[in-house]
Protein backbone atom coordinates (compact mmCIF):
# COMPACT_ATOMS: atom_id res chain seq x y z
CA UNK A 1 0.00 0.00 0.00
CA UNK A 2 0.98 3.36 -0.93
CA UNK A 3 1.86 6.29 1.89
CA UNK A 4 -0.56 8.29 2.02
CA UNK A 5 0.23 12.02 0.62
CA UNK A 6 1.30 14.38 3.42
CA UNK A 7 2.67 17.71 3.75
CA UNK A 8 6.12 17.86 2.20
CA UNK A 9 9.16 19.95 3.82
CA UNK A 10 9.76 22.41 0.60
CA UNK A 11 7.64 23.42 -1.67
CA UNK A 12 7.98 22.86 -5.57
CA UNK A 13 8.70 25.06 -7.82
CA UNK A 14 5.66 26.84 -9.97
CA UNK A 15 6.35 24.83 -12.75
CA UNK A 16 6.23 21.40 -11.53
CA UNK A 17 3.29 22.20 -9.33
CA UNK A 18 1.30 23.13 -12.21
CA UNK A 19 2.65 20.14 -14.45
CA UNK A 20 1.86 17.71 -11.84
CA UNK A 21 -2.11 19.37 -11.77
CA UNK A 22 -1.95 18.53 -15.27
CA UNK A 23 -0.95 15.20 -15.55
CA UNK A 24 -3.70 14.56 -12.87
CA UNK A 25 -5.89 15.63 -15.36
CA UNK A 26 -5.45 13.26 -18.20
CA UNK A 27 -8.75 10.66 -16.80
CA UNK A 28 -10.89 13.29 -16.36
CA UNK A 29 -14.08 14.03 -18.47
CA UNK A 30 -13.41 15.36 -22.02
CA UNK A 31 -15.78 18.26 -21.95
CA UNK A 32 -13.46 20.43 -24.46
CA UNK A 33 -14.07 17.70 -27.25
CA UNK A 34 -18.01 17.95 -26.65
CA UNK A 35 -18.11 14.30 -25.48
CA UNK A 36 -19.43 15.13 -21.63
CA UNK A 37 -23.12 16.36 -21.33
CA UNK A 38 -23.51 17.46 -18.21
CA UNK A 39 -21.59 19.83 -15.66
CA UNK A 40 -19.93 21.75 -17.93
CA UNK A 41 -21.26 24.77 -20.24
CA UNK A 42 -18.80 25.28 -22.91
CA UNK A 43 -19.29 28.18 -25.12
CA UNK A 44 -15.72 28.21 -26.66
CA UNK A 45 -12.15 29.35 -25.95
CA UNK A 46 -12.90 33.43 -25.71
CA UNK A 47 -15.31 32.94 -23.21
CA UNK A 48 -13.49 30.68 -21.59
CA UNK A 49 -10.55 33.61 -21.43
CA UNK A 50 -12.04 36.30 -20.65
CA UNK A 51 -14.08 34.15 -17.65
CA UNK A 52 -10.48 32.90 -16.91
CA UNK A 53 -8.81 36.65 -16.60
CA UNK A 54 -12.24 38.14 -14.61
CA UNK A 55 -11.62 35.98 -12.21
CA UNK A 56 -8.24 35.40 -11.74
CA UNK A 57 -8.76 39.68 -11.36
CA UNK A 58 -10.63 39.73 -8.90
CA UNK A 59 -9.97 36.10 -6.97
CA UNK A 60 -8.54 37.93 -3.77
CA UNK A 61 -10.78 40.07 -3.03
CA UNK A 62 -14.25 38.86 -0.48
CA UNK A 63 -17.87 39.90 -1.35
CA UNK A 64 -18.47 39.38 2.06
CA UNK A 65 -18.04 43.54 2.79
CA UNK A 66 -19.50 45.71 0.52
CA UNK A 67 -17.77 48.47 2.28
CA UNK A 68 -14.00 47.31 1.45
CA UNK A 69 -14.72 46.18 -1.80
CA UNK A 70 -17.49 48.62 -3.37
CA UNK A 71 -16.53 47.34 -7.19
CA UNK A 72 -18.09 43.93 -6.28
CA UNK A 73 -20.91 45.69 -4.90
CA UNK A 74 -21.45 47.30 -8.08
CA UNK A 75 -20.87 44.08 -9.88
CA UNK A 76 -23.45 42.58 -8.19
CA UNK A 77 -25.80 45.16 -8.18
CA UNK A 78 -25.51 45.21 -12.07
CA UNK A 79 -25.81 41.43 -12.45
CA UNK A 80 -28.83 41.67 -10.30
CA UNK A 81 -30.50 44.27 -12.30
CA UNK A 82 -29.55 42.82 -15.59
CA UNK A 83 -31.74 39.36 -14.67
CA UNK A 84 -34.71 41.10 -12.80
CA UNK A 85 -35.23 42.85 -16.22
CA UNK A 86 -34.28 39.40 -18.05
CA UNK A 87 -37.07 37.52 -15.77
CA UNK A 88 -39.90 40.92 -15.74
CA UNK A 89 -39.15 41.73 -12.29
CA UNK A 90 -39.55 45.13 -11.53
CA UNK A 91 -39.12 46.06 -7.81
CA UNK A 92 -37.35 43.03 -6.98
CA UNK A 93 -34.40 42.09 -4.94
CA UNK A 94 -31.90 39.41 -4.62
CA UNK A 95 -28.66 38.26 -4.10
CA UNK A 96 -25.84 36.26 -5.78
CA UNK A 97 -24.87 33.50 -4.40
CA UNK A 98 -22.50 30.27 -5.35
CA UNK A 99 -25.08 28.48 -7.30
CA UNK A 100 -28.31 26.84 -7.67
CA UNK A 101 -27.94 24.35 -4.52
CA UNK A 102 -27.20 27.75 -2.58
CA UNK A 103 -29.89 29.65 -3.86
CA UNK A 104 -32.60 27.16 -3.21
CA UNK A 105 -31.66 26.95 0.22
CA UNK A 106 -32.02 30.75 0.79
CA UNK A 107 -35.65 30.40 -1.03
CA UNK A 108 -36.89 27.40 1.39
CA UNK A 109 -35.00 29.10 4.90
CA UNK A 110 -37.06 32.54 3.58
CA UNK A 111 -40.18 30.60 3.12
CA UNK A 112 -39.84 29.23 6.42
CA UNK A 113 -38.66 32.03 8.21
CA UNK A 114 -41.21 34.22 6.59
CA UNK A 115 -44.04 31.60 7.43
CA UNK A 116 -42.50 31.33 11.39
CA UNK A 117 -43.15 35.37 11.58
CA UNK A 118 -46.16 35.97 9.68
CA UNK A 119 -48.18 33.07 9.92
CA UNK A 120 -47.09 31.33 12.71
CA UNK A 121 -46.03 28.45 11.24
CA UNK A 122 -43.47 26.22 13.54
CA UNK A 123 -43.57 22.97 11.44
CA UNK A 124 -43.41 23.44 8.16
CA UNK A 125 -43.90 21.99 4.75
CA UNK A 126 -43.19 22.70 1.64
CA UNK A 127 -44.98 20.81 -2.09
CA UNK A 128 -42.78 19.56 -4.68
CA UNK A 129 -43.00 17.91 -7.95
CA UNK A 130 -41.00 14.68 -7.83
CA UNK A 131 -39.27 15.94 -10.67
CA UNK A 132 -37.44 18.43 -8.76
CA UNK A 133 -33.69 19.23 -7.85
CA UNK A 134 -32.71 16.90 -5.23
CA UNK A 135 -31.34 20.50 -3.55
CA UNK A 136 -34.66 21.23 -2.30
CA UNK A 137 -34.94 17.91 -0.56
CA UNK A 138 -31.46 18.82 0.88
CA UNK A 139 -33.03 22.30 2.17
CA UNK A 140 -35.77 20.21 3.88
CA UNK A 141 -33.11 18.25 5.36
CA UNK A 142 -31.19 21.13 6.72
CA UNK A 143 -33.82 23.63 7.89
CA UNK A 144 -36.08 21.41 9.29
CA UNK A 145 -39.26 21.86 6.19
CA UNK A 146 -40.93 18.58 5.68
CA UNK A 147 -40.81 17.81 1.92
CA UNK A 148 -44.20 16.65 0.27
CA UNK A 149 -43.62 14.96 -2.52
CA UNK A 150 -45.95 14.45 -5.57
CA UNK A 151 -46.25 12.68 -8.53
CA UNK A 152 -45.84 14.11 -11.48
CA UNK A 153 -48.44 13.68 -14.67
CA UNK A 154 -48.03 11.59 -17.33
CA UNK A 155 -46.39 14.21 -19.31
CA UNK A 156 -43.52 14.42 -16.48
CA UNK A 157 -44.73 17.53 -15.37
CA UNK A 158 -46.18 19.02 -12.31
CA UNK A 159 -49.40 17.46 -11.55
CA UNK A 160 -51.30 20.98 -10.86
CA UNK A 161 -54.18 19.01 -9.71
CA UNK A 162 -52.73 16.84 -7.40
CA UNK A 163 -49.96 19.70 -6.43
CA UNK A 164 -52.66 21.45 -5.13
CA UNK A 165 -54.22 19.35 -2.92
CA UNK A 166 -51.40 18.18 -1.38
CA UNK A 167 -51.30 22.21 0.19
CA UNK A 168 -52.13 21.98 3.58
CA UNK A 169 -52.23 24.38 6.67
CA UNK A 170 -48.41 24.33 7.18
CA UNK A 171 -47.84 24.41 3.57
CA UNK A 172 -45.17 27.54 3.24
CA UNK A 173 -44.11 27.08 -0.11
CA UNK A 174 -44.73 25.25 -3.24
CA UNK A 175 -42.26 24.89 -5.98
CA UNK A 176 -42.39 24.30 -10.09
CA UNK A 177 -39.15 24.21 -12.01
CA UNK A 178 -38.58 25.69 -15.74
CA UNK A 179 -37.10 23.41 -16.63
CA UNK A 180 -36.77 20.13 -15.00
CA UNK A 181 -33.79 18.69 -14.96
CA UNK A 182 -34.54 15.21 -15.51
CA UNK A 183 -36.72 15.54 -18.82
CA UNK A 184 -35.88 18.96 -19.43
CA UNK A 185 -39.94 20.36 -19.53
CA UNK A 186 -41.26 23.45 -18.02
CA UNK A 187 -43.87 22.71 -15.45
CA UNK A 188 -47.08 24.44 -15.79
CA UNK A 189 -45.89 27.94 -13.54
CA UNK A 190 -49.04 30.00 -14.14
CA UNK A 191 -51.63 27.39 -12.69
CA UNK A 192 -49.30 26.11 -9.92
CA UNK A 193 -48.23 29.64 -8.65
CA UNK A 194 -52.77 30.82 -8.91
CA UNK A 195 -52.93 27.61 -7.03
CA UNK A 196 -50.62 28.95 -4.27
CA UNK A 197 -51.29 32.21 -4.03
CA UNK A 198 -55.11 31.09 -3.44
CA UNK A 199 -54.31 29.72 -0.52
CA UNK A 200 -51.72 31.86 0.85
CA UNK A 201 -48.28 30.22 0.14
CA UNK A 202 -45.15 31.63 -1.46
CA UNK A 203 -44.45 30.06 -4.89
CA UNK A 204 -40.79 29.43 -5.94
CA UNK A 205 -39.34 28.87 -9.92
CA UNK A 206 -36.66 27.18 -9.81
CA UNK A 207 -34.60 28.24 -12.95
CA UNK A 208 -31.37 27.43 -11.96
CA UNK A 209 -31.01 24.93 -15.30
CA UNK A 210 -32.89 27.24 -17.99
CA UNK A 211 -33.00 30.70 -16.16
CA UNK A 212 -30.66 32.33 -18.80
CA UNK A 213 -31.74 30.35 -21.95
CA UNK A 214 -35.36 30.86 -21.78
CA UNK A 215 -35.79 34.75 -22.88
CA UNK A 216 -33.51 34.35 -25.40
CA UNK A 217 -35.47 31.24 -26.87
CA UNK A 218 -38.47 33.11 -26.95
CA UNK A 219 -37.10 35.99 -28.69
CA UNK A 220 -35.99 33.22 -30.97
CA UNK A 221 -39.78 32.25 -31.84
CA UNK A 222 -39.50 29.15 -29.38
CA UNK A 223 -42.97 28.39 -27.73
CA UNK A 224 -41.96 28.94 -24.23
CA UNK A 225 -44.82 29.27 -21.78
CA UNK A 226 -44.73 31.91 -18.58
CA UNK A 227 -42.39 31.12 -16.13
CA UNK A 228 -41.26 34.17 -14.49
CA UNK A 229 -42.28 37.32 -12.22
CA UNK A 230 -45.14 38.55 -14.76
CA UNK A 231 -46.91 35.29 -13.51
CA UNK A 232 -49.04 36.76 -10.51
CA UNK A 233 -48.00 34.67 -7.61
CA UNK A 234 -44.40 33.84 -8.42
CA UNK A 235 -42.48 35.33 -4.94
CA UNK A 236 -39.24 33.98 -5.96
CA UNK A 237 -37.01 32.45 -8.48
CA UNK A 238 -33.46 31.22 -8.79
CA UNK A 239 -31.34 31.37 -12.06
CA UNK A 240 -27.54 30.30 -12.08
CA UNK A 241 -25.50 32.04 -14.21
CA UNK A 242 -22.72 29.70 -14.13
CA UNK A 243 -25.04 27.23 -16.64
CA UNK A 244 -26.77 28.96 -19.40
CA UNK A 245 -25.11 32.18 -18.48
CA UNK A 246 -21.62 30.80 -19.59
CA UNK A 247 -20.19 32.31 -16.35
CA UNK A 248 -17.32 31.21 -14.31
CA UNK A 249 -18.36 27.91 -11.77
CA UNK A 250 -19.54 29.39 -8.42
CA UNK A 251 -22.70 32.01 -9.60
CA UNK A 252 -26.28 32.18 -9.40
CA UNK A 253 -28.78 34.59 -8.07
CA UNK A 254 -32.04 34.20 -6.16
CA UNK A 255 -34.76 36.84 -6.67
CA UNK A 256 -37.59 37.67 -4.62
CA UNK A 257 -40.49 39.52 -5.20
CA UNK A 258 -40.52 42.49 -3.29
CA UNK A 259 -37.12 43.40 -0.57
CA UNK A 260 -38.97 42.70 2.72
CA UNK A 261 -39.65 38.96 1.74
CA UNK A 262 -35.61 39.35 0.65
CA UNK A 263 -35.24 40.11 4.31
CA UNK A 264 -35.65 37.01 5.32
CA UNK A 265 -32.98 35.47 3.78
CA UNK A 266 -30.47 37.90 5.45
CA UNK A 267 -28.61 36.76 8.83
CA UNK A 268 -27.26 39.31 10.88
CA UNK A 269 -25.09 39.42 14.62
CA UNK A 270 -24.95 42.78 16.46
CA UNK A 271 -23.16 40.95 19.59
CA UNK A 272 -20.15 39.00 18.17
CA UNK A 273 -16.58 40.71 19.90
CA UNK A 274 -15.32 40.59 16.55
CA UNK A 275 -18.00 43.13 15.02
CA UNK A 276 -21.13 43.32 13.83
CA UNK A 277 -21.25 40.33 11.45
CA UNK A 278 -23.97 40.78 8.51
CA UNK A 279 -24.07 37.69 5.80
CA UNK A 280 -26.47 37.79 2.72
CA UNK A 281 -26.77 34.21 2.12
CA UNK A 282 -24.57 30.69 3.45
CA UNK A 283 -21.60 31.60 3.02
CA UNK A 284 -19.50 33.66 4.56
CA UNK A 285 -16.15 34.51 2.56
CA UNK A 286 -17.61 35.29 -0.81
CA UNK A 287 -15.40 34.64 -3.45
CA UNK A 288 -14.83 38.10 -5.67
CA UNK A 289 -13.91 36.67 -8.51
CA UNK A 290 -16.97 34.88 -9.45
CA UNK A 291 -18.55 37.78 -9.00
CA UNK A 292 -16.59 39.40 -11.23
CA UNK A 293 -16.79 37.01 -13.87
CA UNK A 294 -20.28 36.72 -13.84
CA UNK A 295 -20.71 40.64 -14.58
CA UNK A 296 -18.01 40.35 -17.47
CA UNK A 297 -19.71 37.94 -19.45
CA UNK A 298 -22.84 39.18 -19.08
CA UNK A 299 -20.84 42.70 -20.66
CA UNK A 300 -18.92 40.40 -23.30
CA UNK A 301 -22.10 38.44 -24.53
CA UNK A 302 -24.69 41.34 -24.71
CA UNK A 303 -28.20 40.59 -25.95
CA UNK A 304 -26.61 39.70 -29.20
CA UNK A 305 -24.25 37.16 -28.21
CA UNK A 306 -26.98 35.36 -25.77
CA UNK A 307 -29.01 35.43 -28.57
CA UNK A 308 -26.69 33.27 -31.21
CA UNK A 309 -25.14 30.91 -28.29
CA UNK A 310 -29.15 30.11 -27.60
CA UNK A 311 -29.97 29.71 -31.50
CA UNK A 312 -26.71 27.05 -31.74
CA UNK A 313 -28.37 24.98 -28.66
CA UNK A 314 -31.47 24.82 -29.27
CA UNK A 315 -30.73 24.16 -33.13
CA UNK A 316 -28.36 21.45 -31.74
CA UNK A 317 -31.05 20.42 -29.38
CA UNK A 318 -33.27 19.72 -32.12
CA UNK A 319 -30.93 17.87 -34.34
CA UNK A 320 -29.96 15.58 -31.85
CA UNK A 321 -33.82 14.99 -30.83
CA UNK A 322 -34.62 13.94 -33.89
CA UNK A 323 -31.26 11.58 -34.73
CA UNK A 324 -32.35 9.63 -31.75
CA UNK A 325 -36.06 8.90 -32.35
CA UNK A 326 -35.01 7.67 -35.32
CA UNK A 327 -33.07 5.01 -33.73
CA UNK A 328 -34.96 1.99 -33.95
CA UNK A 329 -35.99 0.80 -29.76
CA UNK A 330 -34.99 4.44 -28.46
CA UNK A 331 -37.26 7.24 -27.48
CA UNK A 332 -37.82 10.86 -25.63
CA UNK A 333 -39.42 11.09 -22.39
CA UNK A 334 -42.06 13.75 -22.53
CA UNK A 335 -42.29 16.61 -24.92
CA UNK A 336 -38.87 18.30 -24.64
CA UNK A 337 -38.51 21.47 -26.82
CA UNK A 338 -35.57 23.12 -25.34
CA UNK A 339 -31.86 22.31 -24.41
CA UNK A 340 -32.30 18.75 -21.71
CA UNK A 341 -33.77 15.88 -22.30
CA UNK A 342 -33.93 12.54 -21.99
CA UNK A 343 -34.70 9.39 -24.13
CA UNK A 344 -35.43 5.48 -22.86
CA UNK A 345 -36.34 2.67 -24.70
CA UNK A 346 -39.38 -0.52 -23.93
CA UNK A 347 -36.48 -3.11 -25.73
CA UNK A 348 -33.15 -2.00 -24.97
CA UNK A 349 -31.38 -2.04 -21.55
CA UNK A 350 -30.34 1.99 -21.85
CA UNK A 351 -27.87 1.81 -18.62
CA UNK A 352 -25.95 -0.98 -20.77
CA UNK A 353 -26.35 1.38 -23.98
CA UNK A 354 -24.75 4.07 -22.02
CA UNK A 355 -21.98 2.21 -20.96
CA UNK A 356 -21.19 1.13 -24.60
CA UNK A 357 -21.52 4.56 -25.20
CA UNK A 358 -19.22 5.77 -22.51
CA UNK A 359 -16.74 3.30 -24.13
CA UNK A 360 -16.17 5.22 -26.50
CA UNK A 361 -15.60 8.43 -24.75
CA UNK A 362 -19.67 9.87 -24.23
CA UNK A 363 -20.34 10.52 -20.82
CA UNK A 364 -23.83 10.28 -20.25
CA UNK A 365 -25.81 10.97 -17.26
CA UNK A 366 -28.09 7.82 -16.31
CA UNK A 367 -31.73 8.27 -14.70
CA UNK A 368 -33.99 6.41 -12.72
CA UNK A 369 -37.94 6.12 -12.46
CA UNK A 370 -37.64 5.69 -15.73
CA UNK A 371 -34.82 4.29 -16.86
CA UNK A 372 -32.90 7.01 -19.26
CA UNK A 373 -29.64 8.36 -20.55
CA UNK A 374 -29.61 12.14 -20.40
CA UNK A 375 -28.78 14.96 -22.23
CA UNK A 376 -27.81 18.45 -21.53
CA UNK A 377 -26.61 20.32 -24.93
CA UNK A 378 -24.28 23.33 -25.07
CA UNK A 379 -22.50 25.59 -28.12
CA UNK A 380 -19.67 23.26 -27.80
CA UNK A 381 -21.99 19.77 -28.69
CA UNK A 382 -22.85 21.63 -32.40
CA UNK A 383 -19.70 19.60 -33.98
CA UNK A 384 -20.58 16.60 -32.42
CA UNK A 385 -24.01 15.75 -33.41
CA UNK A 386 -23.35 13.65 -36.38
CA UNK A 387 -20.14 11.23 -34.68
CA UNK A 388 -22.47 11.04 -31.54
CA UNK A 389 -25.59 9.67 -33.41
CA UNK A 390 -23.54 7.50 -35.13
CA UNK A 391 -21.73 6.18 -32.54
CA UNK A 392 -25.31 5.54 -30.50
CA UNK A 393 -27.00 3.73 -33.70
CA UNK A 394 -24.12 1.45 -33.64
CA UNK A 395 -24.38 0.52 -29.90
CA UNK A 396 -28.28 0.42 -29.84
CA UNK A 397 -27.81 -1.69 -33.08
CA UNK A 398 -25.45 -4.05 -30.76
CA UNK A 399 -27.17 -4.71 -28.14
CA UNK A 400 -30.17 -5.25 -30.10
CA UNK A 401 -28.31 -7.88 -31.71
CA UNK A 402 -27.32 -9.23 -28.50
CA UNK A 403 -23.93 -8.83 -28.23
CA UNK A 404 -22.86 -7.83 -24.57
CA UNK A 405 -22.27 -4.33 -23.15
CA UNK A 406 -18.67 -3.43 -22.17
CA UNK A 407 -18.71 -3.42 -18.08
CA UNK A 408 -19.69 -0.30 -16.12
CA UNK A 409 -22.57 1.29 -13.92
CA UNK A 410 -25.37 -0.40 -15.51
CA UNK A 411 -25.83 -3.10 -12.75
CA UNK A 412 -25.38 -0.52 -10.15
CA UNK A 413 -27.90 1.57 -11.66
CA UNK A 414 -30.20 -1.57 -12.36
CA UNK A 415 -29.74 -2.38 -9.18
CA UNK A 416 -30.07 0.78 -7.25
CA UNK A 417 -33.75 1.51 -9.38
CA UNK A 418 -35.32 -1.53 -8.26
CA UNK A 419 -34.39 -1.55 -4.61
CA UNK A 420 -37.89 -1.66 -3.23
CA UNK A 421 -36.52 -0.07 0.35
CA UNK A 422 -35.26 3.96 -0.52
CA UNK A 423 -33.35 4.16 2.49
CA UNK A 424 -31.68 1.40 1.95
CA UNK A 425 -30.70 2.41 -1.38
CA UNK A 426 -29.92 6.04 -0.18
CA UNK A 427 -27.44 3.82 2.68
CA UNK A 428 -26.01 2.10 0.11
CA UNK A 429 -25.11 5.84 -1.71
CA UNK A 430 -23.78 6.86 1.27
CA UNK A 431 -21.40 3.53 1.62
CA UNK A 432 -20.43 4.66 -1.96
CA UNK A 433 -19.38 8.32 -1.26
CA UNK A 434 -17.32 7.07 1.77
CA UNK A 435 -15.43 4.69 -0.32
CA UNK A 436 -15.07 8.03 -2.88
CA UNK A 437 -13.48 9.73 -0.23
CA UNK A 438 -11.35 7.65 1.85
Amino acid sequence: MSNPPRLSSQGLSHQDVLKQMRDMRAEDARWQDGRTWSLVYNAGEDIRRLLAEAYTEFMSENGLSPFAFPSLRRFESEVLAISAELFHGEGVAGTMTSGGTESILMAVKTARDFARAERGITEPEMVLPASVHPAFQKAAHYFGVKAVNVPVGPDFRADVKAMSAAIGPRTVLMVGSAPAYPQGLVDPITELAAAAKKRGVLFHVDACLGGFLLPFARRLGHEVPDFDFAVPGVTSLSADLHKYGYAAKGASVVLYRTPELRRYQFFTYADWSGGIYASPSMAGTRPGGAIAAAWAILKYLGEEGYLKLAGTVLDTARALREGITAIPGLKLLGAPRLSVFAFSSDTLDVYALGDAMEARGWKLDRQMQPPALHLMVTPAHAKVVEPFLADLRECAASLASGAPAPEGSAAMYGMLGTMPDRREAADFIRQFMDAIYE
